[in-house]
């Protein structure tokens, strides 16, 4: 299941309140969250932290690149190290990932293990970005792929209605 919606909607915030219900509910859990860097109120970098709570930069406006997605360098390397075990499927437990976006898919390692994902059987919940992506607009095109828009009047019931769904 992809959760769609542009930035700033409370993507993050409602893939972290997912992954704590899945949690305490007793599922086991794959995946990471990506939160911004700020210094001074400013916006410098983003940061991936994986559900057993590993954490690295993602980006940062002082890393040169490549890649880089607008005035952020991506840190391959660190994204990689990280995230590539966090996506791994548990065993008889649910992946969540935030998210599915232009840093996070400059990694073509990434991709693979994102598309080994949704073709296996474990129950998946990814945000996703609004915007079009050649990789997303690909996952979003799937069959066996549903697509939720969140949005102010639904992203604070959302993550209840997901945790229900994957649950029973």
């Amino acid at each position: 299941m992809l959760v769609e919606a542009r930035p700033g909607a409370g993507k993050t915030t409602a893939a972290i309140r997912l992954a704590e219900r899945l949690r305490a509910a007793g599922l086991p859990l794959a995946g990471f969250f990506t939160e911004e860097m700020r210094e001074g109120g400013v916006r410098v970098g983003f940061r991936i932290e994986t559900f057993e709570g590993e954490r690295g930069v993602l980006a940062h406006v002082e890393r040169r690149g490549p890649p880089r997605v607008g005035k952020y360098g991506v840190d391959l390397d660190a994204f990689e190290r990280l995230a590539l075990p966090a996506v791994e499927p548990p065993a008889g437990g649910a992946s969540v990932i935030d998210e599915l976006g232009k840093m996070e898919l400059a990694s073509a390692r990434f991709r693979e293990a994102v598309t080994i994902l949704f073709d296996s059987d474990v129950p998946l919940v990814a945000t996703v970005h609004a915007f079009r992506h050649p990789f997303t607009d690909e996952l979003k095109g799937r069959a066996d792929v549903e697509l939720v828009k969140l949005s102010r009047a639904n992203r604070d019931e959302l993550p209840a209605a997901l945790a229900d769904r994957i649950l029973s």
